[in-house]
């Protein structure tokens, strides 16, 4: 197993990605480090405690992303860090203190953590398409955003999108720190997460979708789709690939929500959609976002969505999420015109 003898880090360890991240680190045989704020969570910690080698392999540390010197005892002797902890506030009212403070101040803390430990030869940091292509640029079909793109901090608070601002201002802050501490950093820059859940909560990344089974209205926006599965893998070979280097997008598929409801509409016949969701609005010529550079580095591979069972934790709520999620990503591959 490649991870045999390591001891890694993951902060923010419950969360979505990170708990895909933890489960595939401990089955490649790894030791893992996790951080969640509170240990005595049950619901931070009961799914993870339940994955194959946690019991010999998974070590819990309380950290915080406001507290300096948090993750010290965490990174401390680690191989890696796998920063991961950050608020995905993508759909709520919320301010720019709830998602920019956390996700900067928090990033540099772990990184200041990182530079007091000679042992650790890669941090991979845990970024987002939100601080690629949120820049003004218009988004037309003839455009691919790739890792040459980078989010406008001015663009993002002016447009009050404090998630995207948060994402940006924290990748930026932890090139310019890995530069100047000589810390060997990797970005990895994901789309829209959605896939099989670990976590008894639901995430928000996948709430749209769940919101079209259930009737919800939402605008026909347009989104840049990736499993889960695939993002977690990502991060691990971009620790364990020597050249990997800079910054890596990971999208699968760009798509709206009238694409993503026509491929619900399978699972269930009866759905109508929103009036403003057209035929035409669904087919609609999107821009891509390159995978050329993830590819030739070998660290995105579309799974192609193999059916994994959901925890029995999950109440049914989760269960028929996992299921839809699961469907939509199959079909991803499906030329909207044909659904």
């Amino acid at each position: 197993m490649s991870g045999e003898g390591k001891v890694v880090c993951v902060t923010g360890a419950s969360g979505y990605i990170a708990s895909w991240l933890v489960k595939q680190l401990l089955r490649l045989g790894y030791t893992v480090k996790a951080t969640v704020r509170d240990t005595n969570d049950p619901k931070k910690t009961e799914h993870l405690l339940a994955l194959d080698g946690a019991k010999e392999r998974l070590h819990f540390f309380e950290a915080s992303l406001l507290e300096e010197g948090s993750f010290d005892f965490a990174v401390d002797g680690c191989d890696g860090v796998f920063h991961t902890a950050s608020p995905v506030l993508l759909f709520s009212n919320v301010s720019q203190a709830d998602v920019v403070d956390p996700a900067l101040k928090g990033t540099l803390n772990v990184l200041r953590s990182c530079a007091k430990v000679p042992s650790i030869s890669r941090v991979i940091l845990t970024s987002s398409i939100a601080a690629v292509s949120f820049n003004g640029k218009p988004l037309t079909p003839d455009v691919t955003v790739d890792e040459t793109w980078f989010s406008d901090p001015d663009f993002c608070e002016k447009s009050k999108l404090w998630y995207m601002l948060g994402k940006t201002l924290a990748e930026e802050a932890a090139w310019k720190f890995s530069e100047e501490n000589r810390i060997n950093m990797v970005a990895i820059n994901p789309g829209m997460v959605i896939g099989p859940l670990l976590q008894p909560t639901l995430n928000a990344s996948v709430k749209p979708v769940l919101n079209l089974v259930e009737g919800v209205k939402i605008p026909c926006e347009t989104y840049r789709w990736v499993d889960v599965r695939d993002v977690a893998k990502a991060h691990i070979l971009a620790f364990e690939n020597p050249t990997a280097c800079g910054r890596y997008c990971l999208v699968e598929r760009v798509a709206n929500h009238f694409g993503i409801f026509k491929i619900l509409r399978r699972l269930y016949p009866d759905l109508n959609p929103p009036e403003e969701y057209t035929e035409e609005k669904a087919s609609e010529p999107t821009y891509r976002v390159s995978k050329e550079r993830a590819q030739k580095e070998k660290l995105y591979q579309c799974l192609k969505m193999e059916y994994f069972s959901w925890p029995v934790s999950c109440n049914i709520e989760l269960k028929v999420e996992t299921i839809v999620s699961l469907y939509i990503f199959y079909h991803l591959s499906v030329p909207l015109s044909r659904l």
